[in-house]
Parts: structure tokens; C-alpha cells; sequence
């Protein structure tokens, strides 16, 4: 089934939606209208066009009070206690629960971020001098070499990426030339626990519990950002497009959960502040897969799962509206998406709620297989697509290197085959990767000293590591095809998704198409050269994109 037609499916069956993230989404139910005496909760009550004010009604029907109206996407912030009754009503499309992931009196100072010296460096460093460019087999993949890309186009600051993640490490030497600490926003507030008083989050480090927008706990955002934009400024490595702006769009916990209103609060944000591009290397909690209708699921689950389908839709189509291409990772399950068997990680909020649960090809992973998505499958540094990436003949859309610890068909070994980018010194602590002194305890995590300062890196694998080479490409084509517009440069996300394609070469399924990873693990590639489900549309090139007729 296309993505169109599970679309039409998804719009067709979505009346309302359930709690968002909390205890009962892992509990059967066996009717969908609440108890009496259930406590009022927060809800976003998405209605249908021209529907505000019957749904504002709804809301008060039930005693329940409309906190406010986001007219943008169209959904009310209230408070009922019978989200089921409010559902029901034919001008409400879905209704979510914003769980509040608020301030907490465990709330505490712990002192600032770890303060690194940065250089100054100019927009047009020296390209020969990034110390750790010998360990960058990605780039030279994608052709992001002082000989490759670097030498006819760099980016731009006029070029927003959006960075949708657990934060960036603002201060790193490798990233702070390019980051925009104006624009960027932290859309979360983290959690110690999860409702069962499970550790989420951890101990809070800021009052409030909300980390500022230039701090990353967990690492992954900086990660990205890294391999998106580091400057070549002599420090470390250099990124796919070493001099765009890096905005921080944080929509993840420290804990690595995206749930719904950040992640959309995320995307309108993009839309509303000439973002060009955003990276979204995740899916949204708590369903890997969002099924409408699942008959294994109750009902209860099944709104809860229409309520992220209606939302992240009304966001992504908000943004791409609003001149922001979007790029996102296809996921790491080693799955067909094509005709996914099961789900054995969902619900994943409250922690250990999961299942063992079937899903169908009418059930998305979000934001990947949603319309208006670009969306990215990992190779390894051989070439093939990466063990663990998942695939699908009409969810591929294109390839790029992500690393593959298995993948032995080159000399690199061990964590080599990984990608190496940015990441914060004090999350490296946490993680046991760095001695007293600051010395990496192993080869997963390097530093790197070099006038004066030292920074750190991290070797990763993933769908979000190859995610990130797609959006660095994508802001090439922005710099050089972009014409002015809100806060810099801008071009149509229908443009920049036809420019990238026609700028990915081709590669083809393997032979047999049937491929053998090991004995017990086997994926089937599907589609022509031209497109398939292992590398979609083909493997990205940061130098063919660069060096495209201006009239392509």
C-alpha cells in the first residue's frame, strides 16, 4: 500500500485519539468512555476545518475548560475529564493527551555546561587541515572532500538546518563557528521519572528541569549536527556543509524520547522562522508503528495512535508549506516496511510497557513513512545497505553512509565502520568512555587537540547517522540554488527533494536480490536501479550536488 492510500486510510478512520506517553498506554481497555471520577486531564483536541468552534463546545460540554487555540495546526489546548465523549464529536479529527513533562521540586542547580575554547576561525578556513578527515570514509563516500564539494561550495549561513533532537552541544570547538544560539529553542522539559517512578531522565541540572538551548545530555543531537555542519576550521572533522547555520530544535529528552506537541512544536517553530531544512533522526514515542485500526490493540490504543498519525501530519504538512524540506531516518529495526509482522517494542512509555503486538502495512512508523518525507536507509562503508537499516521499495526514498560494525568488506575494523562526529566531553563521562584525566578508555570515543584545544568524538552507527549526510546535502542545493527569503536563503522543498534525486547516482539491487547477511538473517531487495528498496532513489553526493547545471 502506497503512502498515499494509507494516508486516505488514517484520514478516513481518525475520529479520536488517547493518551500521549502514559500509564494506561499500555493497558487493555475495554471501552473507550472514561470513568466518572477520572481527574481532568490536558488534551489537544485536533479539529476538522471550520470545526473550532463546535469543538471548543464539546470541550465545555463535558466541564471541561479550552486552555487555548493553536490555530496553526488547528487543535485546542483544554482540560476534560472525558476525552472519550469530546472525540466523538464530528467537528473533533483527534484528541491527544499533552502529557505535561513539566518542572519538578527535584528540580537543582548542578553549574554550567563544560566551557570549551573555540578558536576563531574564518569562513574560509584552509580545507587540508581537519585532523580527523583520514577517519571520514563517509565523506568520502559522498564526495565532501577539499578536492570533492569543499572546493566549490561550503554552504552558507544563510542556510538554517533544523537540527529535531535531544539538543547540540553549542559550546563544542567543533560546532559553535556555526551555531545559531539565537534561533534555537529547547521544546522540552525534562522528567526524572516516568510515572511508575521508573528513572526517565535522571536528575534535573537546571531549575525547572529545563536544560538551555546550546546543552545536549544525551549526545545524539550533537552527534548529528556534527556530521551535518562542523566547520573546517582546523579542529576535528568537517561536516557535509561546513558553513551552514545549526539551529537547535530540541524535541527529545535526555532519556531519547520524542513525544507529540514538542515534536510539533518543533516543526511549526521551523516553519514560522525560514528554516530550510530539519534533520528528524527518530520516530515518535511511544508506537514505533502508528496502526489506525489495529485489532491486536484497544481501543484506547488505537486513538491514542490516530491522535500522533493527525498531529506529526498537520506539523510535517505545516513546515513543508512554509518552505522547510524535511529529511528523516528510516529506522534501524531490520524491517520491510513494506509489510512489517511485528512490533515487539511499542508501547515504550511508561518503561517497560512493551509488547510482543502484529502490525500490517496500514500501520507507519512517524515521521519516516509520512507523506512529504525524505526518507534515508544506512549504508555501510562497503557500500551495501547496513545490516540493521530498514527498507521498502516505496518508503526508500535514498542511501547514505551510517556505519555498519558489520560490514567487513573493506580494511577498516572494529568501530571504524562507524561514523565519527562531535560529542559532548561530559556525556562521554557519563557514558564511561573518558578517564579522569580525560583520556578515552577505548576506541569508541577520540579526542582530538589542536591549537590549543581539545574536543571530543564519538563513533556511531544508525539511520540517524545517515539521515544527516542527506540534510547536509540538502542545504548545498539551498546555498547554491536558494533565493532570498526569511532570514536568508530558501527554496522550495519540492525543488530541493527534485534537485537531491537527480543528484543521487543510481545503484542497483544486489545479486541475488534475496541478500544474505548471515545465515538467519536475509532481506529481500525490491524495484529497479532507478529505484529500490535498499538505496531508494540512490546513494547521496554532496560533490554531484554541488556541481549540478544551474538550469537542472
Amino acid at each position: 500500500m502506497s503512502k498515499q492510500r494509507r494516508a486516505a486510510l488514517i484520514l478516513a478512520l481518525g475520529v479520536s485519539a488517547a493518551l500521549l506517553g502514559t500509564a494506561c498506554a499500555g493497558v487493555r481497555t475495554t471501552g473507550t468512555t472514561a470513568a466518572p471520577s477520572a481527574p481532568a486531564g490536558e488534551y489537544l483536541v485536533f479539529y476538522r476545518p471550520g470545526g473550532q468552534a463546535e469543538a471548543a463546545r464539546a470541550v465545555t460540554a463535558t466541564g471541561g475548560t479550552v486552555r487555548s487555540v493553536e490555530s496553526r495546526l488547528g487543535y485546542l489546548l483544554a482540560s476534560t475529564a472525558e476525552p472519550a465523549r469530546v472525540g466523538a464529536s464530528p467537528a473533533v479529527a483527534a484528541i491527544a493527551r499533552d502529557r505535561k513533562i513539566g518542572a519538578t521540586t527535584r528540580a537543582r542547580w548542578t553549574g554550567a555546561p563544560e566551557r570549551q575554547v573555540t578558536p576563531a576561525a574564518g569562513p574560509r578556513a584552509a580545507v587540508a587541515g581537519e585532523p580527523l578527515a583520514p577517519r571520514q570514509w563517509d565523506m568520502r563516500m559522498i564526495g565532501a572532500t577539499p578536492t570533492g564539494s569543499y572546493a566549490r561550495q561550503r554552504g552558507s549561513h544563510q542556510v538554517l538546518v533544523g537540527v529535531i533532537d535531544t539538543g547540540i552541544d553549542g559550546r563544542h570547538p567543533d560546532i559553535a563557528p556555526n551555531f545559531n544560539r539565537k534561533l534555537s529553542r529547547n521544546f522540552v522539559t525534562d522528567r526524572p521519572k516516568d510515572p511508575n517512578g521508573k528513572t526517565l531522565d535522571g536528575p534535573c541540572e537546571y531549575l525547572g528541569c529545563k536544560d538551555p538551548a546550546d546543552v545536549d545530555d544525551e549526545g545524539h543531537g550533537t552527534h548529528v549536527a556534527s556530521t551535518i555542519g562542523s566547520p573546517l576550521n582546523g579542529i576535528g572533522i568537517g561536516g557535509v556543509a561546513p558553513g551552514v547555520s545549526l539551529v537547535n530544535l530540541r524535541a527529545g529528552h535526555d532519556s531519547g524520547y520524542f513525544f507529540l506537541k514538542p515534536t510539533m512544536d518543533a516543526l511549526t517553530y521551523a516553519g514560522d522562522h525560514g528554516i530550510d531544512v530539519v534533520n528528524m533522526s527518530f520516530y515518535v514515542d511511544p508506537w514505533m508503528f502508528n496502526c489506525p485500526a489495529n485489532p491486536g490493540d484497544s481501543p484506547a490504543e488505537q486513538q491514542e495512535q490516530r491522535g500522533i498519525l493527525e498531529g506529526m501530519k498537520r506539523a510535517l504538512d505545516y513546515a513543508r508549506s512554509h518552505g522547510v524540506t524535511l529529511v528523516s531516518a528510516i529506522g534501524n529495526g531490520a524491517t520491510d516496511l513494506g509489510s512489517p509482522a511485528g512490533d515487539t517494542t511499542s508501547p515504550d512509555y511508561p518503561l517497560g510497557a512493551e509488547r510482543d503486538r502484529k502490525v500490517d502495512n496500514s500501520c507507519l512508523n512517524v515521521p519516516a513513512e509520512m507523506d512529504g518525507v525524505i526518507s534515508v536507509t544506512s549504508l555501510g562503508p562497503s557500500g551495501r545497505k547496513a545490516s540493521y537499516s530498514d527498507y521498502g521499495v516505496e518508503q526508500a526514498d535514498v542511501s547514505a553512509p551510517g556505519g555498519d560494525l558489520d560490514d567487513k568488506g573493506t580494511r577498516l575494523k572494529g568501530v571504524t565502520r562507524e561514523i565519527l562526529a562531535a560529542a559532548p566531553a561530559r556525556t562521554l563521562r557519563a557514558q564511561g568512555l573518558l578517564d579522569k584525566a580525560g583520556r578515552p578508555r577505548g576506541p569508541a570515543a577520540v579526542r582530538s587537540c589542536a591549537r590549543g584545544t581539545c574536543s571530543y568524538y564519538q563513533y556511531l552507527e544508525g539511520t540517524s547517522m545517515a539521515a544527516p549526510h542527506v540534510t547536509g546535502v540538502v542545504a548545498l542545493l539551498v546555498a547554491r540554488f536558494g533565493k532570498p527569503g526569511k532570514g536568508g536563503l530558501a527554496l522550495d522543498p519540492a525543488t530541493a527533494e527534485r534537485l537531491l534525486y537527480a543528484s543521487a547516482p543510481d545503484k542497483g539491487c544486489p545479486a541475488p536480490r534475496a541478500y544474505k547477511y548471515s545465515a538467519s538473517v536475509v532481506q529481500l531487495c525490491e524495484g529497479d536501479r532507478g529505484r529500490n528498496g535498499f538505496y531508494g532513489r540512490g546513494v547521496v553526493s554532496a560533490y554531484r550536488a554541488v556541481t549540478l547545471p544551474k538550469d537542472a
